[in-house]
């Protein structure tokens, strides 16, 4: 009898341990808050979630590769993959390819103030106001290249970061 006691209360103790572990999130929010860090910060969304975050959260629910983030390139996967003991897996050229970080430029004689990069921008490191020049802020541009398509007047280019290249053309 006491035998089948203490059976029970094991079995019992080990199923609450296994639904508690599934309903608590605290681990997997700090193994995605990991991946994060790991993840360049871009936000540019080329792995088609809308920010590093997103893509963290997905690669640990199993929805995401580790090889989706062209501006991460090898290095990233390669940490991603030492983190979750996962295989290292050659990065996905259908996401882009990896090239050295880069940040945006404004022409500015050539901006007409539309304003639509700024609402394209995930980080506002864009600074100015409708129909007012605008500039960058390079410090805080992450290279996302999101404003390009929505200039329409072709002013905002990309340049290498720490190349010495002018920030702003006035």
């Amino acid at each position: 009898m006491a035998i089948l006691v203490m059976s029970g209360l094991a079995a019992t103790i080990a199923l609450l341990l296994i639904v508690a572990a599934r309903r608590l999130p605290g681990d997997k929010q700090a193994v995605v808050e990991q991946l994060n860090t790991l993840l360049p910060q871009i936000q540019c969304g080329r792995c088609d979630y809308p920010g590093c975050r997103p893509y963290a959260a997905a690669i640990l629910a199993g929805e995401a590769q580790i090889n989706q983030c062209p501006p991460g390139g090898e290095a990233t996967i390669q940490a991603i993959a030492t983190l979750l003991e996962l295989p290292r897996l050659a990065p996905d050229r259908s996401f882009g390819i990896h090239d050295a970080l880069t940040t945006a430029v404004i022409n500015e004689k050539d901006c007409i103030g539309c304003a639509r990069c700024l609402q394209e921008c995930p980080v506002d490191a864009i600074l100015g106001a409708r129909f007012f020049t605008h500039t960058v802020i390079t410090d805080e541009c992450t290279g996302c290249e999101l404003c390009i398509p929505s200039c329409p007047v072709d002013c905002i280019r990309m340049s290498m970061r720490g190349a010495g290249a002018p920030q702003n053309q006035s």
